[in-house]
């Protein structure tokens, strides 16, 4: 049931793949709440996805950007600002891709050309996108940026691999200029640890399945899926996050905080047990 929590608000959503992208669903639940937007993604994942149905489903227009590349970010902040004919809202940040974990190397034999790529792409794109942003004046008065993150930021996920240096470098850019954009214009900037959740990119992790099972066994509420995240970020866009600025909001179901489950010692028991 929509509220029009965003009734009147223009946004720039990265990301967008298909159904079982974030993206695709924080797109989706803005719309319903009344807000406009302008869809990016890499030109190969334009050709590759189903973004196209998406931008005709909620009438919004598709610019093409490959986020490593500057002049590439300038266009697209130019195209939407001529858009919308002034400022955005709202941006979401769903960007990250690892030439490592996609060519299996393991984490002790990276190439750090990939790792550069990796940090480039999944990070410091953030960064670009607000410096671009910051030129151009183009986010308006307490629009709100959120950047999707997970936990392998703070802990140890083995096959995550060089994605867990992408995400703490990305929270550490969400506090940096959510410090700076907050002072010059009331601008918050956060990240949202989310919950494993079975998106194109994620069920590349390799055992993704096994992260999936864990995280719902040792989460009291389970598991945040996509819908739940999108809901989410609409009330970080809304009016109701004013001063809710520089963090890492963990929307995992309690995965974060919670040592280890009863479900989970019942497991480890039974197995215990047959042994």
């Amino acid at each position: 049931m929509a509220h029009h929590l965003l009734e009147g608000k223009k946004g720039l959503i990265f990301g967008a793949l298909d159904e079982s992208s974030i993206a695709w669903k924080v797109a989706e639940a803005a719309h319903a709440e009344g807000a406009r937007m302008v869809l990016t993604n890499a030109p190969v994942a334009l050709r590759m996805g189903k973004i196209q149905q998406l931008g005709e489903a909620l009438q919004a227009p598709i610019i093409p950007a490959d986020v490593s590349n500057q002049e590439d970010i300038k266009n697209l902040w130019e195209k939407t600002l001529e858009h919308f004919g002034g400022p955005v809202d709202f941006v979401l940040h769903s960007v990250g891709m690892s030439p490592n974990v996609r060519k299996k190397r393991p984490y002790y034999d990276l190439k750090y050309d990939w790792l550069h790529k990796t940090l480039d792409i999944s990070a410091i794109s953030l960064h670009r996108i607000l410096q671009e942003a910051w030129h151009m004046d183009a986010l308006a008065e307490k629009a709100s940026v959120v950047a999707l993150s997970y936990i392998a930021a703070q802990r140890a996920f083995p096959s995550y691999n060089d994605m867990a240096e992408a995400k703490a470098l990305l929270e550490s850019i969400v506090r940096s200029f959510g410090y700076h954009y907050g002072k010059r214009k009331g601008v918050r900037i956060n990240a949202v640890s989310q919950s494993p959740t079975p998106t194109t990119a994620g069920t590349g992790v390799p055992g993704f399945d096994t992260f999936l099972a864990y995280a719902e066994k040792n989460s009291p509420v389970g598991n945040a899926t996509a819908e739940d995240c999108a809901r989410f970020c609409v009330m970080l866009f809304s009016d109701y996050t004013e001063k809710l600025t520089m963090q890492t909001l963990f929307h995992d179901g309690g995965f974060s905080m919670t040592g280890i489950s009863e479900d989970l010692m019942d497991i480890f028991s039974a197995a215990h047990d047959t042994e």
